[in-house]
C-alpha cells in the first residue's frame, strides 16, 4: 500500500531512541566540519558551530580540546550547513547569518569579548541560561504555590535563548563520561519569538519526545497507603461500580518491607515483597492485568541492596561478593557492574513476575562518587534504555521519574513531586504544566489532587481533577494520611459526580490523546502548549494559566474557590480575534466572539474547554467503559460548524511492529474532513486498516437551529441541549479508494445566545435577595435606556463582583444575539485589571453534559 496524501501528519524517517543494548543509543554528535569555525592558541582556544541559521553551538578552552560527544543535552549536532559568512581580521573574529551577528575577540569569553548581536538586541557572555518565559523544574516536592523554575529556549524580552552546557553530563560510547573542568560550552537561538520554530531546532539537537504507550494515557490510580492485596482488589471492585475506567495501578513503597533491622538503615529502599500485605505477589500482578492495568512499583534506589532482601544472594553473588559475609551491595550509579545487576537480576526478577514498569522515586540528591555525574541522569537514561527488552508486553519504552534537566524529554513520563494539597498549588500547576514545554518537556504527571498537608476540600479535589483530565497525565495521588485518599465516592455528591465524570470523559479522550501522543513524536507538537506558541498578541503572554491541548483546544482551568452567590467558579479567558466564534464545549448554550478576553463561570460541573468554529474531536463512545484502553469500536465525532475543519485520527498499526519509533507510514489514520459549505462531512479512506466495522455518531456542538436531513435515510438525528445527534451506525469504510460522506446542509453556524433563558438559569441559582434578582433581571431585558447605560446601572449595583461579571459573561457573549451587551461590556474592578494587565507577572527564573 502506498503512503497516504499527507493530512495533518508529515511522513519522515527518524532515529530510535533506544536500542536493545542498554549501554547503546543512536546518536550524531559530531557536526559538519563545514559548519564549524576554530582556531586560537596560547591558552585560549575557540570553536563555534553553525547548526542552523538561528541556532549556534560556542565552545571555549584553555587546552585545545572540544567535546564531540553527546551530552545530556545534545544528541544531534549533524545539521545540514546553513549560509553564514565569517570575517577574520587576525584579532577578532565575526560570523554573521541571516539572524546574527557574531563578535569575538579570540580570548577567554567575557561580557566585553563575547557578543551575539539578534535584531535589536545584543547578548553579553555571562555564562549562565536565558529563556524569559522559563522552563520547568527538577521537582514541586513540598511547593505551596508557585516556586522558581528553570530557563527555557524561549524568551519574550529579548531575541534570542541561551542554552548553557559547559557543565554537563557526557556520554562516550554509551557510557557516562565528565566533562575537562573550565571548558564553556553553550547554545544561542536566535529566533526572535518564532518559539515553534525554537522548539523544533532544540528537538533536532536534542532528540525528539518518545511515543509513550496508549495505556499511560488513561486515569492512573496512586497513593502512598500501606495497601494490602485484598484492600487494593477491592478499591478496584470500587471503582468498577462507580463505573471510572482505570489504566495504571501504582503501588508506593509499602509494596516492599519498611520496616527493617536497623543495623540496616532505613525502610526507603527495598525489592522485597512485604508478604504480609502481598503473600502471593504473583497473583495479585495477574489479578490487576487481568482486570485491565498496568502495574508500576515505587523505587527509591539509594540505598542498594542489602542482606536481607529476598534477591540479595542473587545479587551479590553476580556482583562479586560473598552472601554469606552480608554486605551490601551499594547503590553506584557510576558502575556498570552495580547497574547491570541492578537491572538485569534484581529488577529482572520483579519484571517476570509482571511489573510492567518501575516508579524511579529519586529524593537522594544529585551527587554521586564522580563529580559531575548525576544519579538522576543516570537512573533516567538507563531506565528508559532497559525498558526496551519489555516491549512485547509494554508496547514502547517507559519510565516514570524526576526531570533531570535539559533533554530529560527523552525519557517521559515525569513525576513532578509531592505537593501541599492548597488553591495556591493548583492555580500554579497550569502554567507550570505549559511552561515545560518551552525546554520540550512534554509529558508530567502531577499529583492530582496534590499530595500534602494542606485543607480538605471537595471543590479543591473536583477542580483538580479537571485540570488533570486535560494535563499530559492524570494520576491520583495523596500521601499515606487517612483524611486524604482520592476515591471519588469519598466526596459530597457534587465534587464526585464532578470527579467521576472527568474521570470518565479522560478515557474518552484518548483516541484523541494518542493521536496527539504520534503528532508530539513526529511533528515536535507539545500537547500542551502556552498560547503564546500559537499567537503573538500581546495578550497571549498574559495568559499563564490558559493553554492549548492540542491545535484546536484552549484549555481554562478553574482554579479559585467558587462564588458564594452565584455558586460558581470564575476564571478570566482569552479568546484569539483570529479564529473567529467560539463555544465551550462543556457549556455549549454559550458561544463567544474572539478577539476579547471575557470572565466566564462554571459549575462544579465544568471547565471551560474552548473549540473554535471549524473544530474536529475525536473521543470513544463505547456505553460502559472498562479499564485499560483498548481500541474502541464505537467513535463519536464532535463537529464545531462554521468553518471548514479537519482531523486525523491516528492509532497503532494493526500488528504491532516490536519497534521504539515505527514508519509513520504504518500507523493506521482516518482522516475526517468537514466542508463548511455545502455542509459535507467525510470519513476515511481508512489507511493501513484491516475493514473492522465501526460505529460512528456525529455531535454539532452548539447547532441546533437548522432541520439537519442527511442525505442517507436510515441515519438518525435528534436535537438535544444545545446539540445535534447524528447517529451513523456501523460504518464499513477501509480500502483506499472508498470514504464514507454525509451531507448534513448548507452552510451550518452555531446557534445565536438565548440571553433571557440563559441569564434566566443562572440568576435562579444565585443564593442572593430576591428583590436584587428583578433589579437585575430589569436592567438587562429593559428597553428603556440604551444598553451603554443599563451596563452603567449593572456596574453600580451594590452587589458581588462575581454576580456583575457572570450576568455580563452571558449578557455579552455573542454579538449576533438581540439586546447584546458585546461591545459595551465592563467587568468588575478587580477582575478587569486581572484580564487586560498586558504583560505577564514577572517571576524568577530558575448526560447533559456534552463530552461526558
Amino acid at each position: 500500500m502506498s503512503n497516504p496524501p499527507s493530512l495533518r501528519f508529515a511522513s519522515q524517517s527518524r532515529p530510535n531512541m533506544a536500542s536493545s543494548s542498554r549501554y547503546s543509543f543512536p546518536s550524531q554528535p559530531v557536526a559538519n566540519p563545514k559548519a564549524i569555525v576554530a582556531g586560537g592558541g596560547s591558552g585560549s582556544y575557540y570553536r563555534f558551530t553553525v547548526l542552523t541559521s538561528r541556532l549556534l553551538r560556542y565552545e571555549w578552552s584553555s587546552d585545545g580540546g572540544f567535546e564531540d560527544r553527546a551530552s545530556t543535552v545534545a544528541f544531534w549536532r549533524n545539521f545540514d550547513v546553513p549560509s553564514f559568512t565569517v570575517v577574520d581580521s587576525g584579532k577578532g573574529l565575526e560570523i554573521r547569518t541571516e539572524y546574527f551577528k557574531l563578535s569575538y575577540d579570540k580570548k577567554e569569553y567575557s561580557s566585553t569579548g563575547f557578543t551575539i548581536k539578534a535584531g535589536k538586541d545584543v547578548w553579553k557572555y555571562d555564562g549562565k541560561s536565558f529563556g524569559d518565559l522559563g522552563g520547568t523544574a527538577r521537582t514541586l516536592d513540598g511547593a505551596n504555590g508557585r516556586i522558581p523554575i528553570e530557563p527555557g529556549v524561549l524568551s519574550r524580552k529579548k531575541t534570542y535563548a541561551v542554552l548553557d552546557d559547559s557543565n554537563s553530563m557526557l556520554f562516550d560510547n554509551g557510557w557516562i563520561a565528565i566533562r575537562r573542568p573550565g571548558r564553556k560550552d553553550g547554545y544561542f537561538f536566535a529566533y526572535h519569538g518564532d518559539h515553534k520554530a525554537a522548539i523544533k531546532d532544540f528537538y533536532r539537537l536534542s532528540g525528539k519526545q518518545p511515543i509513550l504507550p496508549r495505556w499511560t494515557l488513561g486515569n492512573w490510580w496512586s497513593r502512598y497507603h500501606a495497601y494490602s492485596s485484598s484492600e487494593y482488589i477491592e478499591l478496584l471492585d470500587n471503582f468498577q461500580k462507580a463505573k471510572v475506567p482505570l489504566a495504571v495501578g501504582v503501588l508506593d513503597m509499602d509494596w516492599h518491607k519498611v520496616n527493617v533491622p536497623s543495623k540496616y538503615g532505613s525502610g526507603w529502599t527495598g525489592y522485597s515483597w512485604n508478604r504480609e500485605l502481598f503473600p502471593d505477589p504473583e497473583g495479585h500482578l495477574k489479578e490487576m492485568h487481568r482486570r485491565g492495568l498496568r502495574v508500576t512499583l515505587n523505587d527509591h534506589p539509594a540505598d542498594g541492596i542489602r542482606a536481607f532482601e529476598d534477591l540479595y544472594g542473587k545479587v551479590a553473588k553476580a556482583y562479586g561478593l560473598d552472601p554469606s559475609k552480608g554486605e551490601p551491595v551499594e547503590f553506584d550509579c557510576t558502575s556498570k557492574r552495580f547497574l547491570d545487576v541492578y537491572f538485569d537480576v534484581l529488577k529482572a526478577e520483579l519484571e517476570k513476575q509482571g511489573v510492567d514498569f518501575w516508579w524511579i522515586d529519586w529524593q537522594q540528591g544529585n551527587k554521586s562518587r564522580i563529580p559531575g555525574v548525576d544519579p538522576l541522569w543516570v537512573l533516567n537514561h538507563y531506565h528508559y534504555l532497559t525498558s526496551v527488552r519489555n516491549l512485547d508486553t509494554n508496547e514502547k519504552p517507559i519510565t516514570f521519574s524526576r526531570y533531570a534537566g535539559p533533554g530529560s524529554h527523552r525519557y517521559p513520563i515525569g513525576f513532578s513531586g509531592d505537593v501541599y494539597i492548597t488553591w495556591e498549588s493548583l492555580q500554579f500547576q497550569p502554567e507550570f504544566t505549559a511552561t515545560a514545554s518551552n525546554i520540550g518537556y512534554g509529558w508530567w504527571s502531577h499529583d492530582i489532587g496534590g499530595h500534602m498537608w494542606g485543607i480538605r476540600s471537595g471543590q479543591l479535589t473536583a477542580r483538580w481533577v479537571q485540570m488533570g483530565c486535560f494535563s499530559p497525565i492524570l494520576r491520583l495521588h495523596s500521601e499515606s494520611s487517612q483524611w486524604t485518599s482520592r476515591e471519588p465516592w469519598l466526596y459530597e455528591p457534587d465534587a464526585r459526580e464532578s470527579m467521576e465524570r472527568f474521570l470518565r470523559l479522560r478515557h474518552r479522550l484518548i483516541p484523541y490523546l494518542y493521536t496527539m501522543n504520534i503528532r508530539a513524536s513526529y511533528e515536535d507538537e507539545p500537547l500542551i502548549q502556552p498560547m503564546y506558541w500559537n499567537h503573538d498578541d500581546d495578550a497571549a503572554y498574559a495568559m499563564p494559566n490558559q493553554y492549548y491541548f492540542g491545535p484546536d483546544l484552549i484549555v481554562t482551568p478553574i482554579t479559585n474557590p467558587q462564588s458564594t452567590t452565584t455558586l460558581l467558579g470564575g476564571v478570566t479567558a482569552w479568546l484569539p480575534a483570529a479564529s473567529g466564534r467560539y463555544i465551550d464545549l462543556l457549556h455549549p448554550s454559550l458561544v463567544y466572539d474572539g478577539g476579547r478576553h471575557i470572565r466566564v463561570h462554571r459549575p462544579l460541573s465544568e471547565i471551560p474547554l474552548f473549540a473554535k468554529e471549524g473544530t474536529i474531536v475525536v473521543l470513544d463512545s463505547t456505553p460502559a467503559l472498562q479499564n485499560g484502553v483498548h481500541r474502541p469500536t464505537e467513535m463519536e465525532i464532535i463537529l464545531v460548524v462554521g468553518a471548514d475543519a479537519h482531523f486525523e485520527l491516528v492509532e497503532e498499526p494493526e500488528k504491532e511492529e516490536s519497534s521504539v519509533h515505527p514508519p509513520l507510514s504504518s500507523f493506521v489514520r482516518t482522516p475526517i474532513s468537514w466542508r463548511q459549505a455545502d455542509g459535507r462531512l467525510t470519513i476515511g479512506p481508512v489507511w493501513n486498516g484491516t475493514g473492522k466495522w465501526r460505529q460512528w455518531t456525529v455531535k454539532l456542538i452548539g447547532h441546533t437551529n437548522t432541520n439537519i436531513t442527511p442525505s442517507d435515510k436510515s441515519f438518525k438525528v435528534t436535537k438535544g441541549t444545545s446539540t445535534t445527534v447524528v447517529q451513523l451506525g456501523n460504518v464499513h469504510r477501509w480500502s483506499q479508494q472508498n470514504q464514507f460522506e454525509i451531507y448534513l446542509g448548507d452552510d451550518l453556524r452555531l446557534d445565536v445566545v438565548n440571553v433571557k433563558t440563559r441569564l434566566h438559569e443562572m440568576i435562579m441559582r444565585c443564593e442572593m435577595s430576591y428583590p436584587m434578582k428583578e433589579d437585575i433581571w430589569q436592567i438587562v431585558i429593559g428597553t428603556e435606556d440604551t444598553v451603554e447605560e443599563r451596563v452603567e446601572k449593572l456596574v453600580k449595583l451594590d452587589i458581588d463582583g462575581a454576580l456583575k461579571d457572570a450576568v455580563m459573561e452571558i449578557w455579552a457573549a455573542d454579538s449576533r444575539a438581540p439586546g447584546t451587551a458585546a461591545g459595551a461590556e465592563k467587568w468588575s474592578e478587580l477582575e478587569e485589571k486581572e484580564a487586560v494587565s498586558g504583560e505577564q507577572e514577572e517571576h524568577e527564573i530558575v448526560d447533559d453534559f456534552v463530552l461526558v
